[in-house]
């Protein structure tokens, strides 16, 4: 279009330099005066001009359209970069999509739900914990098998999780062409599977001697459990007598740093123990030391005295040495030193 548009503009400046080229060879020829040859030149002259004002004229032409066209090239690179961002986008939010309603299909089939909400705790465990101290495969007294099975020390004890939590009517619920019946249904069936759900934990996953005497209901959606504990007062304090404790991610992991508390409180106790029997025995050891170093200190100061004696025999010896070189030994004297 800029192409076409400067071919235009040209093709005009051409025909009226050749319109004034025409006019003025017109006034030429129609000129007999005598003065014609000044007419002439002036004709000329100012067909000169005329010429070099049509050719600055097509200069600056030129050069509005090539800065208007590298403009509007580099628009168009732009715009094209642009475009290939946005279907790189396009096919983000197309895969995002996609990845939704699998994750819908997900939690709308009651296996994979199961295997959703095991996965997503089992996580969580290995994340927070160690691996002693739970078990995804535990088989309790009654044959059954929790999703989890921590093994926390008394007096809490052991403590059964399960995490198939049923959210058909969860979704049922927040269809957005479902009508007020629909939703009400919806609501009842929801309470009814819920109510189902905290019935089975309690009586497969409590056992007296075996068990805390509590068990756990993990709820994979911060939004479920959000919108039972607003909607369904009637659910929590069920579960709260059937000693069903229901967790989210986020309370589930507030849980499990507790636990790990706990173990680590109770792994140091077991440690103490031992410290308490090396202290004892350092005890004895110290006893045993200090009835040495006293008979130590008793033969030390003996040794002391004895060889303070030594050192007074030794000192009258020199002086009987240095009186029998004198020879002035006398028998009153002899008698006295014997004394």
């Amino acid at each position: 279009m800029i192409i076409d548009t400067f071919t235009l503009v040209s093709s005009l400046c051409a025909l009226g330099y050749l319109l004034i080229m025409g006019i003025l060879i017109y006034l030429v020829r129609r000129e007999q005066a005598p003065g014609i040859q000044g007419v002439q030149e002036a004709l000329l002259l100012q067909m000169k001009d005329s010429r070099e004002q049509v050719q600055e004229i097509n200069r600056y032409i030129e050069k509005r359209l090539a800065d208007g066209f590298e403009k509007t090239n580099t628009t168009f690179t732009d715009v094209v970069q642009r475009l290939a961002i946005i279907d790189q986008a396009q096919k983000k939010i197309t895969e995002l999509s996609g990845n939704i309603m699998s994750l819908q299909d997900i939690l709308g089939d009651r296996k994979a739900r199961g295997a959703f909400g095991e996965f997503q705790l089992s996580a969580l465990l290995r994340n927070m914990l160690p691996e002693t101290s739970f078990n995804l495969q535990h088989t309790l007294s009654n044959g059954k098998r929790p999703d989890c099975f921590l093994y926390l020390p008394a007096p809490t004890g052991n403590i059964a999780i399960d995490a198939k939590f049923p959210l058909e009517n969860y979704h049922r619920m927040l269809l957005k062409n479902a009508t007020e019946a629909d939703i009400k249904k919806a609501q009842t069936q929801f309470r009814i599977d819920i109510r189902h759900h905290i019935d089975e934990i309690s009586s497969k996953y409590i056992i007296p001697g075996e068990t805390s005497d509590g068990a756990m209901m993990f709820i994979p959606a911060e939004s479920v459990f959000a919108e039972i504990h607003s909607n369904f007062p009637d659910l929590v304090e069920l579960a709260q007598r059937a000693r069903v404790w229901m967790v989210s991610p986020t309370t589930m992991m507030a849980i499990l740093t507790t636990a790990r508390a706990v173990l680590k409180d109770a792994a140091t106790r077991q440690q103490i123990h031992i410290v308490q029997e090396h202290l004892i025995l350092l005890a004895k050891d110290f006893e045993r030391f200090d009835k040495r170093m006293t008979q130590l200190a008793r033969h030390i100061e003996q040794a002391h005295q004895d060889a303070t004696e030594v050192q007074t025999s030794a000192k009258k010896i020199s002086q009987r040495f240095s009186k029998i070189e004198q020879i002035d030994l006398t028998e009153t004297e002899l008698e006295e030193e014997m004394v």
